[in-house]
């Protein structure tokens, strides 16, 4: 991440109130399973790596959990912050992804980290792009919006390339329909 303080403090600030919106958005639509209230239930996260100042930020996933007696069911908006279940920060994931598809990942003791993630992480997040993600439903979907393919041996390092200016928080935007499976979101082209 950059190190200038403020520059990544306006940055992950950005990121939670996207977040705070999507819980807002589905908040007003109801529960997805009987239509009813609503309300606030979020998920406790210690994310991983070197979040400074604004780890308070990602102490939380929002979630929200239905009122009506009989349903109770979990409502989890899309997120910006998290990518799906994983540990670590999204945006760590992201750039570390697309830093360690360009490096050299050798066997032991060569590469000994990339971004601060371990090689063996991050190997296993390129895994994850390679099958996972491009072969899942919302990717099958998505690359066909593309006017120019997406390099899927390249991911995410070509979808950062295709989006361009504020390629990073434009590239979670477009990610956040992948970050949870209760709530069914459209694809939005942040392009």
């Amino acid at each position: 991440m950059s190190h200038d303080q403020d520059l990544e403090g306006k940055f992950h600030g950005a990121l939670g109130e996207i977040d705070r919106e999507h819980a807002r958005r589905v908040q007003l639509e109801g529960c997805p399973h009987c239509g009813g209230p609503l309300d606030r239930a979020d998920y406790p996260r210690k994310p991983r790596g070197e979040l400074g100042d604004e780890a308070a930020e990602y102490s939380k996933r929002l979630s929200l959990c239905c009122r009506v007696d009989g349903c109770r069911r979990r409502a989890t908006p899309p997120s910006v912050r998290f990518l799906g279940r994983k540990v670590y920060f999204a945006a760590l994931v992201l750039i570390a992804s697309a830093v360690g598809r360009g490096a050299v990942l050798l066997g032991r003791g060569r590469v000994r980290d990339v971004q601060g993630v371990p090689v063996r992480t991050v190997r296993r997040w390129l895994s994850w792009w390679q099958t996972g993600f491009a072969l899942s439903a919302f990717w099958t979907e998505a690359k066909a919006r593309f006017a120019m393919a997406v390099e899927v041996e390249r991911l995410p390092a070509s979808l950062l390339e295709r989006v361009g200016k504020d390629a990073v928080r434009r590239t979670l935007a477009f990610l956040a329909p992948i970050t949870t499976t209760s709530v069914v979101t459209r694809i939005a082209m942040v392009m």
